[in-house]
């Protein structure tokens, strides 16, 4: 685990010299980040009581104080790259459910199986909290760019907090 968050804070990293953003690092560390299914984000992600995943992403620039976040999505598979649309391509902070895979995919996103998320871990979870409780799981990241120190941060939070969840996220 800890090899997989070196490798993704290093590609975050290496958008700098290039001239990128906070938010072009923090959105490409994020999207490593979802694509491991041993973290609980994008491939991973805890189930739904229904036994389905529901993601959430929000990112924010720091440096214009805007910000995008989608929430209720079942079938994007890197929830940080739609909420950056969010941010960039509508007038919108958040949106929620279908209608943000419906603008993510008219942006290019491809929809994908709620299934590729699951993991045996995660089931495992999910039979476990059926038979006897409530499972939290919270993570949530907020990197800053050095070259220009506090004002132009970018920060995400990407959040699947509770297998019993049927509710938007809390704010960032």
């Amino acid at each position: 685990m800890w090899r997989r968050c070196r490798l993704s804070s290093k590609a975050g990293r290496k958008c700098w010299p290039r001239g990128a953003s906070a938010l072009d690092a923090v959105t490409e560390a994020v999207r490593l980040l979802e694509e491991c299914p041993l973290f609980n984000a994008g491939m991973g992600a805890v189930f739904t009581r229904d036994q389905t995943h529901e993601l959430d992403a929000c990112v924010m620039d720091g440096y214009s104080l805007q910000a995008g976040a989608v929430a209720g999505v079942k079938h994007l598979r890197n929830p940080v790259l739609a909420a950056r649309l969010v941010l960039e391509k509508s007038p919108h902070v958040l949106l929620i459910g279908e209608g943000a895979e419906n603008f993510a995919i008219s942006h290019g996103m491809a929809r994908v199986d709620n299934d590729l998320f699951s993991t045996p871990e995660r089931l495992l979870q999910l039979q476990e909290a059926k038979a006897g409780g409530e499972i939290i799981l919270d993570h949530h990241a907020a990197p800053l760019d050095e070259r220009q120190k506090w004002a132009p941060s970018a920060r995400w939070r990407s959040i699947w907090p509770a297998i019993w969840r049927r509710r938007p996220p809390p704010a960032a």
